[in-house]
Parts: structure tokens; C-alpha cells; sequence
């Protein structure tokens, strides 16, 4: 197996993008000789010609033509990985998982907080369901997990219980209509204490569809179509908990959890730290 050589490349690329060996001696900051040198040892070490004369021009051949897309790739990841690891203080990557029902607006005010302190460390955020995050987490795909569900699991804190409340249009009247009209994205983890709750109530419901999203399912919401459950304080401002004066069942309360790996770094402490402190205060 045999290496090609970047800082060749990168002089290659510079005759090239230059115009000549001339001005590409001073871009690499090398001499014409140690330019022309370093191109002779490219071919070589391929067996093709990269240049060629065509009356007094010096142009690329096939060979270098195809050369010169893979150098600029080569170069510019080279580049890219070196200004990751050293320039920019790489420091580590940590995986965050948040229910898509309370991104907002926790992961805002924490990634803010956690970048001004650790700004080399990457932060990738996967938003979904609490049972996909849990199941992500014991895979070890995931660092830590904020969760909303009824219980703890062992491993996990409670950072906040929050009550689970009816939620329908601004003004809205769809809570007053019977049977019930309700919309859910099919995986809410709400799902089945609300109807639950609707059937110990004796209160007679219709599911007006099975949304294939969360949004999908506030647009039914926001258009008095149908009514939901979400946790209070995390519903957006275009609907509001509704107040159906005992019409409704109580649906009682919800866990924020928190999942965190066991030997956490001091960026993964931190951050878990930051979430706990975010998610009390709101």
C-alpha cells in the first residue's frame, strides 16, 4: 500500500488554481524548485503524466484532470479535520436526547448556556419519543436523556413533576362537543392515560385521526378541530390549556426524568447539571 503525499497535493493544486509554479511557490510558501520537485516525485509515484505543453501553455492532462478533483477533496479534508481537532480546541462530542414535546423551551436555554462554557464540545441533539430515547439509551447510542412518563426507572432522577393538562384552540369550543373529538401523534406517551382517563370519566370520544406527527397533530388543535393532552407550561402559545370547569377528567401528573451515563465526563456532568437547573426553574 502505498501513500500519496498531501503537501504534494496541496502544491499540485496550487500550480494549478495559480496558473503556475511561480505563484504557486509563494501560495505554499516553498521555493519554485522544491514545487517543480514535488510534482515530478507525483508523477512518478503514479506512472502518468499530470502536465503537458500545448504550444507555450502548460495544461493539466486527463490524468491530472482527474487527479485535481480527488487533491482539492483530500487537501480541504485535511484541512478540515486539522482545524477541528487543534484550532477550534475539539474537546469531545456528547449525544442528547429530548421528547419532542418538551424541546421547547428547555434545549434552547441549556445548549446556549453549555456552548459559552464548553464551546469545543460538540452537542448533537436527537429529538423523539420517550420509548425511543430509552431504548437508544441502554443501546448506548445516546449520553443522556430527558424523559416524560409516569414512573422512574432505576438509573434515572426526577427532576419535575408537571400536571398533564387537556389543551385546545385559543377560545376554542371543540372541548364542549360529543363525543369528544381527540387527535394524538400516534406514539404520544400520553395517549393512553388520556383515553383512560375519558373511559373511567364515562365520557364518550371520537379519534379524529391518528396524526403522524406532533405538529400534524397541533394544526388539527390549533383549528378547534380537536382537542389533546400536553404537559403544562410546554404547549405552544398558539393553544392553551383549556378550563372545562370539571367537564374534563383530571389527568393527573407527569415525571421529567433525567438518564445520564455512569462515569460522566466533566462536559457530561455539566450538562446534566445545566438540564437539571433548567428544567426546575421553568
Amino acid at each position: 500500500m502505498r501513500n500519496l503525499d498531501l503537501t504534494s497535493l496541496r502544491s499540485f493544486v496550487a500550480v494549478v488554481e495559480s496558473g503556475g509554479v511561480t505563484r504557486a511557490a509563494k501560495a505554499v510558501n516553498k521555493s519554485q524548485s522544491a514545487v517543480s520537485m514535488q510534482l515530478k516525485r507525483l508523477e512518478d509515484l503514479l506512472g502518468v503524466a499530470l502536465h503537458e505543453r500545448r504550444g507555450r501553455k502548460n495544461v493539466l492532462t486527463e490524468a491530472g484532470d482527474q487527479l485535481l478533483v480527488d487533491a482539492k477533496r483530500m487537501v480541504a479534508l485535511n484541512d478540515e479535520v486539522f482545524a477541528r481537532m487543534t484550532d477550534h480546541a475539539f474537546e469531545g462530542r456528547i449525544v442528547l436526547g429530548v421528547p419532542r414535546d418538551i424541546i421547547y423551551p428547555i434545549v434552547p436555554m441549556v445548549l446556549k448556556t453549555f456552548a459559552a462554557e464548553f464551546s469545543g464540545v460538540k452537542v448533537q441533539l436527537i429529538s423523539s419519543y420517550t420509548s425511543n430515547l430509552k431504548e437508544n439509551f441502554k443501546k448506548g447510542e445516546i449520553d443522556i436523556i430527558l424523559t416524560t412518563e409516569a414512573e422512574l426507572d432505576a438509573g434515572g432522577e426526577t427532576l419535575k413533576q408537571t400536571s398533564l393538562r387537556w389543551v385546545g384552540a385559543h377560545n376554542g369550543k371543540a372541548w364542549c362537543a360529543e363525543p369528544l373529538p381527540y387527535v394524538s401523534d400516534r406514539y404520544c406517551i400520553f395517549n393512553s392515560p388520556s383515553l383512560r382517563a375519558l373511559k373511567t370519566a364515562g365520557i364518550s370520544f371520537e379519534m379524529v385521526s391518528h396524526a403522524d406527527s406532533d405538529r400534524a397533530a397541533e394544526a388539527m388543535v390549533a383549528a378547534d378541530i380537536a382537542v389533546t393532552t400536553m404537559l403544562e407550561g410546554y404547549h405552544p402559545s398558539h393553544l392553551e390549556c383549556i378550563d372545562s370547569k370539571g367537564k374534563l377528567p383530571d389527568l393527573g401528573v407527569q415525571k421529567v426524568n433525567i438518564y445520564g451515563p455512569l462515569q460522566e465526563s466533566d462536559y457530561a456532568q455539566r450538562l446534566m447539571d445545566i438540564l437539571r437547573k433548567t428544567v426546575q426553574d421553568i
